[in-house]
C-alpha cells in the first residue's frame, strides 16, 4: 500500500518509521492510497482530502472531541487530567471533526511535561498503527461520528502565553501544570530586576545569564526575590 504522510515536528518520527517499515511512502497525494497525518501545521484542502483512494487519516493527541484544536497536550496538563488518549479520525473538511477510527486511553503521569508526553503519545500510536490502518482499508472498523456537543477547543499558544507577572504569581500547583505543559516552548517565565526568569521542569529556575538551579538554591542565590514559594 502506497501512503503520505504529513507531520512536522520531530516526536511524530515514529510514525514515519513504522510507516516506512509496513507501508510504501510515497511524496505526492496522487500516488497515495492513503494519507496519514500527526501534527502537521496546516489545513489540507478538499482535493488533497478526496484524492487518496481511502482519503486521510488524522492521529490527534486526546479523546475526541476534547480537546479539538492545535495544543491538546499542552492542554490536558494545564487542566491536571488524570486520563487522556489518542484518537485515529478520518479527515473531514472540518478540523478535528471527522469520525472516530480508534480510540487509546492511558493514565497520565503528573510527572509529565508536553516533551515527554508527545513522544509517549506518538510512540504508542505508532505501536498500533499498522493494525489499524489495515482494518480501516478493509472495511472491517465501524467508524463512530464524534457527539459535537461535547467538543471542546484548546487554543494556540504564543511566546507569551508562559509568562506571569511576578506581582501576581500563580499558585503552586497551578505553576507546576503551565512548567510540564509549556516545557520546552513557550517556556514558563517573568521578570524582575529587569531580567528574564525562567522555570524548568524538576524543580528549577534559572536567571537570564545564569544556569538553571534548584529552587532553594536559586532563593540562596537570589535572597531578595520577591515570592519564596513558587516551586
Amino acid at each position: 500500500m502506497k501512503i503520505a504522510f504529513l507531520g512536522t515536528p520531530a516526536f511524530v518520527q515514529p510514525i514515519k518509521d513504522v510507516l516506512t517499515k509496513n507501508f510504501t511512502l510515497v511524496e505526492s497525494f496522487q500516488e497515495a492510497d492513503l494519507a496519514v497525518v500527526a501534527a502537521y501545521g496546516k489545513i489540507l484542502t478538499k482535493e488533497e482530502l478526496s484524492s487518496p483512494k481511502y482519503g486521510c487519516i488524522n492521529i490527534h493527541p486526546s479523546l475526541l472531541p476534547k480537546y479539538r484544536g492545535p495544543s491538546p497536550i499542552q492542554a490536558a496538563i494545564l487542566n491536571g487530567d488524570v486520563v487522556s488518549g489518542i484518537t485515529v479520525i478520518k479527515l473531514a473538511a472540518e478540523v478535528d471533526h471527522g469520525p472516530i477510527i480508534y480510540q487509546d486511553q492511558f493514565v497520565l503521569s503528573g510527572n509529565d511535561n508536553f516533551d515527554t508526553l508527545s513522544k509517549k503519545m506518538f510512540l504508542r500510536a505508532a505501536q498500533i498503527l499498522p493494525k489499524i490502518i489495515e482494518d480501516f482499508v478493509q472495511d472491517k472498523l465501524i467508524l463512530k461520528p464524534q457527539d459535537n456537543s461535547k467538543a471542546t477547543y484548546c487554543p494556540l499558544y504564543t511566546r507569551n502565553s508562559g509568562y506571569f507577572d511576578i506581582n501576581s504569581p500563580p499558585e503552586p500547583e497551578k505553576l507546576d501544570r503551565m512548567i510540564r505543559a509549556y516545557y520546552p516552548w513557550p517556556g514558563v517565565w517573568t521578570k524582575w530586576n529587569n531580567k528574564i526568569v525562567k522555570f524548568l521542569p524538576g524543580g528549577l529556575a534559572q536567571m537570564e545569564g545564569g544556569k538553571p538551579t534548584p529552587w532553594k538554591v536559586f532563593l540562596n542565590n537570589y535572597p531578595d526575590f520577591p515570592v519564596k514559594n513558587l516551586l
